[in-house]
């Protein structure tokens, strides 16, 4: 049996086990038949059209969930980084092929739970199960939520509007005019679907406009001068 006691405090901040007991959440863990497994950087955890039974939390590293076309073609649609989730609606849904491929940034090992048992009450009628599957169903919204905004950015014209609609929701996310992003330059315009280059260089126009400053991934909003 895997023991679980070096993410004692990565389980309790994540929203899956919100209000539960630390006690309770490794009398969970046996019923929802968790596991850990660990990948190299550079590996991937699942293809597009694999088949996902269970909800996966990163506890070490970093994991992208990328959608390919036919050509190769990548668009970046979320990073997972230790206490992120991945995978919960298609585990629900488990005659759904993955439409995603899920890939290691970096070394990372990732706690999988059955979802299955997470929607049905346990034969050890856990007290705090009607609490996990409320906490399943905040994360399903949020993950709704996150997607909705990643539309709204896709859904600008340009790659300047692009760029502002994220950094200003960034901005309002980190509740300060100065924040960093998760995304080296490649990745995000990987994320929001834009030519490199021509990111680069409307990012140079916005800073010599006074809109921005930047230094790597840490970001400044800026209000133009009079």
């Amino acid at each position: 049996m895997q023991t679980f006691q070096g993410y004692d405090a990565l389980l309790q901040a994540s929203p899956v086990f919100y209000d539960i007991a630390p006690e309770e959440i490794h009398a969970m863990l046996d019923c929802l038949s968790a596991k850990t497994l660990s990948y190299p950087k550079g590996s991937f955890l699942f293809h597009y059209g694999d088949h996902l039974d269970s909800l996966g939390l990163v506890v070490e590293g970093c994991v992208d969930v990328m959608k390919e076309d036919f050509w190769g073609n990548t668009n970046l649609m979320t990073r997972c980084r230790p206490g992120d989730i991945f995978g919960e609606s298609y585990a629900i849904r488990t005659n759904c092929a993955l439409e995603v491929s899920l890939y290691a940034e970096q070394n990372s090992t990732v706690l999988y739970l059955n979802v299955a048992k997470m929607m049905t009450l346990c034969s050890r009628a856990c007290e705090f199960h009607n609490q996990l599957t409320r906490n399943l169903l905040s994360v399903l919204a949020e993950r709704n939520f996150q997607l909705g905004q990643k539309l709204e950015h896709m859904t600008k014209r340009t790659t300047r509007e692009k760029l502002l609609s994220y950094l200003s929701s960034e901005a309002r996310r980190s509740g300060s005019l100065s924040f960093d992003i998760p995304f080296n330059r490649q990745q995000l315009a990987d994320y929001l679907s834009v030519d490199r280059s021509a990111m680069s260089n409307e990012l140079c126009h916005l800073r010599d406009e006074g809109l921005i400053s930047f230094q790597k991934n840490h970001f400044t909003v800026q209000f133009p001068s009079s």
